[in-house]
């Protein structure tokens, strides 16, 4: 799944978060009623809890410390 950056979400691939905790992503469902993208995705730490947000959002650019930077980041193993 892409957007206007042209960032590939992948499925079964491991990112981190800005914040610094690790996730697996599952899958890239839609929405039921907006049929919007949404990321669906696992806490690799805790309970291991399992969430969803926007692709839109996953992807999104936010500013830490003066820095644009990405909200989640590919871990390349």
């Amino acid at each position: 799944m892409n957007n206007e950056n042209t960032r590939t979400i992948k499925p079964n691939t491991k990112y981190k978060h800005f914040k610094g905790k690790e996730y697996l992503v599952l899958h890239i469902a839609k929405h039921s009623e907006t049929l919007e993208d949404m990321v669906v995705y696992q806490a690799l730490y805790g309970e291991c809890g399992i969430w969803v947000r926007p692709l839109d959002m996953f992807l999104e650019k936010i500013e830490r410390d003066g820095k644009s930077i990405n909200r989640f980041e590919e871990i390349v193993e």
